[in-house]
């Protein structure tokens, strides 16, 4: 498997200074800053990035394990809310909460169900971020 990679460039300090955040082969890059991260400023910020990836990586897990169950999905779109909160070890991403639609003929509600929850566990994000951050899923089943 190739390695991924990806970088990030910061001038100045905390809260004054900017950045930008690119992927390896270039295909995301965005600014970001003190305002981007901790307030409501314009850019990203790593925990979009990282609910981006969280994102990402489950609906591809969900549609393979729909796939695999024999009910290949038209469409799954997720969207992943990082919570960063600021506790006593200082900020921490504690909770990411995956709200995930389905367009899935041929299946039903607990299955869809059942096989959300199996992606949620198997996802490598989840599996990279569950030991330090609750992640929740809400499934719905889009006709």
């Amino acid at each position: 498997m190739p390695i991924r990679t990806a970088s990030a460039r910061w001038q100045g300090n905390l809260p004054e200074g900017s950045g930008t955040i690119r992927t390896g082969k270039g295909g995301l890059q965005g600014n970001y800053s003190f305002k981007s991260r901790f307030e409501e400023g314009e850019g990203t910020n790593p925990e979009e990035l990282i609910g981006a990836a969280h994102a990402g990586c489950f609906s591809m897990a969900f549609s393979k394990a729909l796939a695999d169950a024999g009910t290949t999905p038209t469409s799954v779109e997720t969207t992943a809310k990082v919570h960063l909160d600021k506790t006593d070890a200082g900020f921490t991403v504690t909770r990411i909460e995956l709200d995930t639609v389905g367009e899935v003929p041929g299946i039903d509600e607990a299955q869809f169900a059942k096989l959300a929850e199996t992606a949620k566990q198997n996802c490598p994000i989840s599996r990279l971020l569950s030991p330090g951050a609750e992640i929740t899923l809400t499934a719905r089943l889009t006709s």
